[in-house]
């Protein structure tokens, strides 16, 4: 099996936003600005940029990778020369220095997936929402950053810092950076380490750099739990887009609309050496988009290429599982991604969004493709509803896999015998209906950030007759042939954000 997320065989064998939203920020409806994918601005961090980007601000829609840095045409082409973030304030009439401008953010995530129809314990085509009927705590994320800001000649410099724990980091590591430092349900990961430059170089509005670990520019979701608009993900954004790249990305300022994305970079959740996956780059191309057709349309499209196989030998282990190493032949054997994300805003309150995600694998010769629709509509200010439709193909059956163990993601980019379970090829369809509740008798005697609850109702279907769901499979036979055609299942996580 490979995936671009999770590459490996198994059968048989920018601009990043700031800290805690994710490199996803949510896409306003009818707004001049970018959002983190929660409504909740003030529980968001400074965004990490250069001139043009966009600024946290309430508004509809799912994610986008990259749109929270899409340029704004209504903001002014200057950087930030006095930002003061959430951790100091200088005395009165002394003017801020570059570490006044410092931002912390925290969020909690805990929820349970209720689906009391399964056998196996496991949400077949899901990662952090994996466990069945298990209240969890998905992730604690914490930041550090600071914007973007002036050094002088039209130069910026800024950063983010930020770490991972709870069991969402269980498919969340970057090898080579702490990983498996904690082997349990709760582990911890560095999702994002980067220096953000910005540099007057060959065109009128600069270009921005961002050099170390980023979040992937690919998909309408992120890991962030406000970097979606449910708990829940999407087949597409789980499976087959990276969400951690180590590497340097540029993000080349071509008009007051439009911005070109290209980079290099280690490869999915790898690094270098003996925690890399093999000796050659792989990389970003494409564009971005905002403040289309009058400022209602915004999008992306964006590729990213290169060899994503273990060029390691095959492993085997005692009992039989196999590691997805291939030797030196995964220097040569290319894996394409590709995504094209439009989001409509027909108002401040009504936002819908086309995703379109496509893989292929020269290695298991394998196509994995998907469609997902989105409508977001703020009821009030305090409950937007959040509709979602997918359909996505696997048609081989090995992209969408459950990882049985604790360390079975890991394992298997460390290219170690790892425990698992897939289906035959199959179209998926999932439909999901949730709701996003910020409760203000609650929040109005909270100091700090803001609480939110998000129930959903979600219904996953075969659409071409295969089982794959509510039951597990066997070392003997990894293939789940006989389990269920469709999962209907209750979910809920509650989230606390500063």
């Amino acid at each position: 099996m490979m995936t671009f997320r999770h590459p490996g065989i198994v059968a048989g064998m920018l601009l990043v936003v700031g800290v805690g939203t994710a490199p996803n920020s949510a896409l306003c409806a009818g707004d001049s600005g970018g959002a983190a994918s929660s409504p909740d601005d003030a529980s968001q961090p400074a965004a990490s940029s250069a001139p043009r980007v966009r600024k946290a601000t309430t508004g509809t829609g799912p994610v986008s990778e990259y749109l929270g840095n899409a340029p704004n045409p209504n903001e002014p082409d200057t950087l930030s020369t006095g930002h003061i973030g959430n951790l100091f304030s200088p005395p009165p009439g002394k003017a801020p220095d570059y570490w006044d401008g410092l931002e912390a953010h925290l969020s909690v995530q805990g929820g349970i997936a209720g689906n009391p129809w399964t056998r196996s314990g496991r949400n077949f085509g899901q990662f952090y929402t994996d466990r069945a009927n298990t209240l969890t705590l998905n992730q604690v994320l914490g930041s550090i950053s600071h914007p973007v800001t002036a050094i002088g000649s039209g130069y910026g410099i800024g950063f983010v810092a930020e770490i991972l724990y709870g069991s969402d980091a269980r498919f969340d590591p970057t090898i080579g950076m702490a990983d498996k430092l904690i082997t349990g349900l709760y582990q911890i990961a560095p999702t994002q380490a980067h220096i953000d430059l910005h540099a007057p170089w060959l065109v009128s509005r600069g270009i921005d750099f961002q050099i170390g670990q980023i979040y992937g520019l690919l998909g309408a979701e992120g890991t962030p739990a406000l970097a979606r608009p449910l708990y829940t993900f999407n087949y597409a954004s789980a499976y087959i887009v990276p969400f951690e790249t180590v590497g340097v990305l540029s993000t080349i300022h071509l008009s007051e609309q439009l911005d070109g994305i290209l980079g290099v970079d280690t490869g999915n959740s790898t690094t270098f050496g003996g925690a890399g996956n093999n000796s050659r780059p792989k990389g970003y191309i494409g564009l971005a988009f905002a403040h289309m057709m009058n400022g209602k349309l915004d999008g992306h499209v964006i590729g990213h290429f290169g060899p994503q196989g273990n060029n390691g030998p095959t492993r085997l282990s005692a009992d039989g599982w196999t590691s997805i190493g291939i030797g030196r032949a995964a220097n040569s054997k290319m894996l394409y991604n590709g995504d094209v994300l439009l989001t409509y805003h027909f108002s401040d309150r009504l936002a819908a969004t086309f995703n379109a995600t496509y893989m292929h694998d020269d290695i298991t010769r394998d196509d994995a493709y998907g469609v997902t629709s989105y409508l977001a509509w703020d009821i009030t200010p305090s409950l937007r509803l959040n509709l979602r439709g997918e359909i996505f193909r696997d048609n081989t059956g090995t992209t969408i896999a459950a990882y049985t163990s604790t360390t079975s993601y890991t394992d298997m980019l460390r290219n170690a015998p790892y425990p698992y379970y897939i289906a035959l090829p199959t179209t998926y369809g999932a439909l999901t209906v949730g709701v996003t509740y910020k409760p203000e008798f609650v929040n109005r005697h909270i100091e700090f950030g803001k609480f939110q609850v998000r129930p959903e109702i979600r219904l996953d279907k075969s659409l071409n007759g295969t089982q794959p769901f509510n039951r597990a499979a066997t070392v003997e036979d990894p293939v789940v042939r006989h389990g269920t055609n469709n999962m209907l299942w209750f979910s809920c996580d509650a989230v606390w954000s500063f």
